[in-house]
């Protein structure tokens, strides 16, 4: 369904898998350095449609001139969406990864020494905490994973409408606050965000050596604002 803006020429709707070519194709040009986008667009794609099949994962499309030109995808509860993603795809995840990794000899190599552990920690019995229902554990913190909006979209709203429904979302579902990364530097969309109250909690540099600025957003208080409500 539909959520048209009267005041703004776009719709903001949930994604559909119809959807997913081209969420891959602009998060691959937006965010080729990550490790998951350089597993390539199968991988990619079969990890995004894990946001459109977990309760506790929010995911938008804005279409413009009857065209997608921006999307967001985020979770309102990471734990459980980690869980979600490990029980219903995770070996189809994994056979892609594998098939992947097999023909990417120095990813591989990369993936040995720095994630391997890592990930194989998070399988262990025992870590994973206990399930939550269709909304966020109190207290949970919402994590915004991707947004982008195509360059002849900008300046028309769109960015602020995708992070304000996320962020509504986020705070009817009893979350304490939402989290995201930016990069470092005139690259990076750190001081959008602190035009929009999102307050730089600290830097981080990813294992492949990129600086990150971590962003939160308290929602104790925030208005549950969403342009099409």
């Amino acid at each position: 369904m539909r959520h048209p803006d009267q005041r703004r020429p776009f719709f903001l709707r949930p994604m559909t898998p119809t959807d997913l070519p081209f969420v891959v194709e602009e998060h691959l040009g937006h965010f080729p350095h990550g490790f998951f986008a350089r597993l390539g667009a199968g991988f990619l794609t079969s990890y995004t449609r894990t946001y459109l099949t977990g309760a506790h994962a929010r995911a938008y499309v804005v279409e413009a001139a009857g065209r997608p030109v921006g999307f967001l995808v985020g979770v309102l509860d990471p734990p459980a969406h980690r869980r979600h993603v490990l029980r219903s795809h995770g070996p189809r995840l994994a056979a892609r990864a594998l098939a992947s990794l097999t023909v990417r000899p120095a990813l591989a190599w990369h993936f040995l020494r720095t994630r391997l552990v890592r990930y194989l920690r998070r399988l262990v019995p025992g870590r994973a905490t206990p399930a939550a229902g269709p909304v966020a554990s109190p207290g949970v913190t919402a994590v915004l994973s991707h947004v982008v909006v195509v360059s002849s979209a900008r300046s028309l709203g769109i960015g602020e409408a995708l992070v304000g429904r996320f962020v509504a979302e986020a705070a009817a579902a009893g979350c304490a606050r939402a989290s995201l990364v930016t990069q470092l530097g005139p690259d990076g969309a750190g001081p959008y965000y602190e035009r929009h109250g999102w307050l730089a909690r600290g830097e981080t540099r990813t294992l492949e050596g990129r600086r990150l600025v971590t962003y939160d957003l308290p929602l104790g208080a925030h208005p549950a604002r969403g342009p099409d409500r």
